[in-house]
């Protein structure tokens, strides 16, 4: 169980092998007794895609289990956060020692750097799609 990430949600729409689950993905801290008089407290409706690859015969209002690996979250923080951190950094660097840029054209330069990346990772979407994916279950009452 550790080594998995688990969400329990509801089917919204059903179209072939596609599926999608509505989930809502809450904050660690909305457990806690005291969240009606925190502001940390919080939780999101989000709506996730999934490949009935099961083939399970589900219908709009299933509640279903999604299941991930940790591995795959991780992953998805690092080309999301990590590579564009790091991306900031070396051009902010770069621009700085060997262009001998002013700290705000540095910082604008290394800023507008980001707009390239997640370019890329758009138009490789559909690779990212084939290995972030969750398994879906359907969960019997």
């Amino acid at each position: 169980m550790g080594d998995t990430i688990e969400h329990v949600g509801e089917v919204v729409r059903v179209d072939g092998l596609n599926v999608q689950v509505r989930i809502v993905q809450t904050s660690a801290c909305s457990s806690c007794v005291a969240k009606g008089h925190c502001n940390a407290a919080e939780s999101k409706e989000k709506i996730i895609d999934v490949i009935n690859s099961d083939s399970l015969s589900l219908k709009v209002g299933d509640v279903v289990k999604l299941e991930g690996s940790t591995s795959m979250g991780m992953k998805a923080v690092l080309w999301s956060f990590g590579v564009p951190f790091l991306v900031v950094f070396i051009i902010l660097l770069f621009c700085k020692e060997f262009l001998s840029l002013d700290d705000l054209n540095s910082g604008l330069l290394s800023l507008v750097s980001l707009i390239p990346y997640y370019g890329i990772l758009y138009l490789f979407r559909n690779r990212f799609a084939k290995k972030f994916s969750f398994t879906i279950k359907p969960i019997n009452n």
